[in-house]
């Protein structure tokens, strides 16, 4: 089949087996450090996405992703409802009723966001469910759902009951002024495995309205579920009349720093593991610099022999370019084949450090790509300053001796 002269020789130099032991360890050594640079950065990419996509599958589904509060300004909005139920990004819609209060057992005291449940609509904490069942929360009176994490702090189970006390909201004894309080009889645990559980937990929504003196359904907030939580900016921007009918509150505002933490800690770690790509970079850089040095008499015999100085540039492009194919292909396919049995690698090593749990590994196609398209791109960057070195050698300023 025919080749371009340049790459033919190039691939000759770049598979040949006899040399310069030195400089053939460096090309060995930088094919490995691309490889291994580019296994641990696409199998810390893949487990970080796994994280970052259970938080947002687990968590951001049990909490508003918009929320609408009622002002004087807000009028009818039967329609405007109307017209988000309808909409392709919305996913749900529902009243949301919220408190701060407190938990009391005999065991522990405990503040968390109570938030209602209506019958009628769908509960995203139904899928969660560990142990006991929301239907009692939908046929009885004062009903309540913890988290498994709430209910080993507080001690309690299904079917014992805990004193709920909201602080904001008060009532006039002859004792004084004193903070409203009811027992509620936990119906439910669940077990999101996110954030969420420590600081969330879920009561029928009428015996929460009904504790918080909250008599006007008509009034109640408003909860949107979107399809993508992180298509917010687009949601505002098709619906711009949220913003002038009512108080608007997100996701974003309670919970975005979060989520900003795990993006920027995905950013230090592929910034850190990238750094072992370029040291590996810089490997090939070194190996054709040395090799050039070592070529000088055979550039010159090929420039004798026709070459130009671009053809021999080209030369020691593609053996660089080579190392660099050769070391993103490994790298890539390792560090998917590590990243898919990553739970079944670390349960053979022993080195499980999550209490049998498994690591969730979610693989982004652009981000794959993106990773080898640099290496390869890098690699092709460290290939010019040795060409340009060898295209200016001068065949009678070599051969002048021999």
């Amino acid at each position: 089949m025919y080749q371009p002269v340049s790459l033919f020789v190039g691939l000759r130099y770049a598979k040949a087996a006899k040399g310069n032991a030195f400089i053939s360890f460096i090309s060995f050594f930088s094919i490995a450090g691309i490889a291994l640079g580019l296994m641990s950065l696409i199998t810390v990419s893949s487990v970080m996405n796994g994280f970052e996509q259970s938080l947002k599958t687990a968590m951001l589904d049990l909490i508003p992703h918009v929320q609408l509060r009622h002002t004087s300004n807000s009028g009818d909005n039967t329609e405007l409802l109307k017209k988000l139920r309808d909409n392709k990004q919305v996913k749900r819609i529902q009243p949301y009723l919220t408190s701060d209060v407190i938990l009391q057992t005999n065991k522990e005291l405990l503040g968390v966001r109570l938030q209602g449940v209506f019958s009628g609509y769908s509960n995203p904490v139904e899928q969660h469910i560990y142990s006991g069942s929301s239907t009692r929360m939908e046929n009885s009176k004062y009903q309540l759902m913890i988290s498994r994490y709430l209910s080993s702090k507080l001690g309690v189970g299904v079917g014992e009951e805990i004193r709920v006390i909201l602080p904001d909201v008060s009532s006039y004894t002859p004792l004084g002024r004193i903070p409203m309080q009811r027992l509620f009889t936990v119906a439910a645990i669940y077990d999101s495995n996110s954030e969420a559980d420590t600081a969330l937990a879920f009561a029928d929504g009428k015996s929460l309205a009904r504790l918080m003196r909250r008599i006007d359904s008509v009034k109640y907030d408003v909860s949107i579920t979107l399809h993508d939580a992180f298509a917010l900016s687009d949601f505002y921007l098709e619906n711009p009349q949220l913003k002038r009918d009512f108080d608007i509150d997100d996701w974003q505002s309670q919970q975005g720093t979060l989520f900003a933490a795990v993006a920027m800690e995905k950013r230090i770690m592929s910034f850190l593991l990238g750094l072992i790509v370029i040291v590996a970079i810089f490997n090939i850089l070194s190996a054709l610099s040395m090799m050039v040095r070592e070529k000088q008499g055979e550039v010159a015999i090929l420039q004798t022999l026709g070459f130009t100085p671009q053809m021999i540039g080209r030369v020691f492009m593609v053996q660089g370019l080579y190392n660099g194919l050769i070391g993103t292909m490994i790298g890539v396919v390792f560090g998917i084949l590590v990243a898919n049995y990553i739970n079944e690698i670390l349960a053979f090593t022993g080195l499980s450090l999550l209490g049998g749990a498994s690591l969730p590994v979610v693989f982004s196609q652009s981000g794959l790509l993106t990773m080898a398209l640099v290496s390869i791109l890098m690699s092709f960057i460290a290939t010019l300053y040795p060409a340009k070195k060898a295209a200016s050698v001068l065949p009678a300023e070599v051969l002048r001796y021999e």
